[in-house]
């Protein structure tokens, strides 16, 4: 097997940057060897300043080494480069991709947005766990990535390890897709399956799922609905050809939902689940996001506290659900890692 070489430029070494590299320090022999793909780390990012590689490559061992001691990419001796930015990286240093892993902000995209911009307009691809950017100006992206023509893999900013796209893009190819329905946040789905199988109220489930670090301080994003919003515009677009935005998604959080709610669906032979709905119809694509009493034998209704899935109605395949998936850091990094692969075996 012949070995493709791609140049990468990683921005972001919180969390799931510094998962990536783990990664890569692991299994980059493995990946050379399986799939005929090189990987190059020749510059990493973060917000104080970048490490870049004069010549070659970056020693990702070494990094690591470096990160897990506490230090800052920006005193990786003797490649660092204090106050370098993101976008000056992609910019000036010759690189094949972009993988983007900074904090996602949905106030304006940024710093994501200026490193996708940048790295489009380079005529690099770009593999993003970064939801900002894809939900807030999907369109300009799109136009940038086609102008240039270059490739954006997003699956990672799709509830992290579970292959929400891959699945609608790859596995259904050449079938119709009709609708799609998703569980993808973790955190209702706990505080949800708690109040049902536990008969405690919301605010119970809510406070165990504080304690067990299920749901942050501020449980907003997640149980007012936003955060299943903002990966089912992503899968909607991807899937459906479409432009979505925030604003184009009625949304429902869970936070009125109460035991008597519950109790009333499991009477009926129900459970209500937080989910994100895309449906092809007469009058065009509908959207939504809210609870829902789901029959028994619906795919989705069997999946409890924070697993998450998707599911696929096809006019050709039937009805095709995936679940699981790690939501972590490291299942967010895979993800990114396996769209990195992506970009050499699959064709554009």
């Amino acid at each position: 097997m012949s070995t493709v070489t791609k140049r990468i430029i990683l921005c972001g070494l919180g969390t799931v940057g510094k998962a990536f590299v783990r990664l890569l320090a692991e299994r980059r022999g493995q990946i050379a060897k399986k799939y005929g793909l090189d990987i190059e780390v020749v510059a990493a990012v973060d917000i104080g300043g970048a490490a870049v590689a004069d010549q070659g490559t970056l020693s990702v061992d070494d990094l690591l080494v470096h990160l897990d001691a506490g230090g800052a990419v920006e005193t990786f001796a003797p490649h660092a480069r204090p106050g370098l930015t993101g976008v000056e990286a992609v910019s000036r240093i010759p690189a094949d991709i972009l993988v983007e892993a900074t904090p996602t902000n949905l106030v304006d995209g940024e710093p994501a947005r200026g490193h996708i911009s940048a790295a489009l307009q380079s005529g690099l691809d770009v593999v993003s766990a970064n939801k900002g950017p894809l939900v807030l100006f999907y369109r300009e992206i799109l136009k940038l990535a086609r102008d240039n023509g270059s490739r954006i893999f997003m699956s990672a900013a799709t509830a992290a390890a579970l292959p929400t796209l891959d699945v609608g893009l790859i596995c259904l190819a050449g079938a119709n897709v009709l609708a799609v329905e998703g569980i993808l946040n973790g955190t209702t789905n706990y505080i949800l399956t708690r109040m049902q199988v536990e008969k405690c109220a919301y605010e119970t489930a809510l406070k165990s799922a504080q304690e067990m670090g299920i749901a942050e301080t501020d449980p907003t994003l997640d149980v007012e609905g936003f955060d299943t919003r903002n990966k089912l515009i992503v899968i909607a677009n991807r899937i459906f050809g479409e432009q979505l935005g925030p604003d184009d998604v009625p949304l429902e959080g869970i936070t009125r939902i109460g035991l008597t709610d519950i109790e009333k669906a499991v009477k009926s032979g129900k459970v209500i689940k937080l989910v994100g709905t895309a449906e092809r119809s007469d009058s065009g694509l509908k959207i939504s996001v809210g609870p829902k009493a789901l029959d028994k034998d619906h795919p989705l209704a069997s999946i409890n506290y924070a697993e998450k899935g998707i599911s696929y109605l096809t006019d050709t395949m039937g009805r095709v659900t995936v679940t699981g998936g790690k939501s972590s850091p490291t299942g967010a990094a895979a993800a990114l890692l396996k769209d990195l692969i992506h970009t050499v075996i699959l064709a554009d």
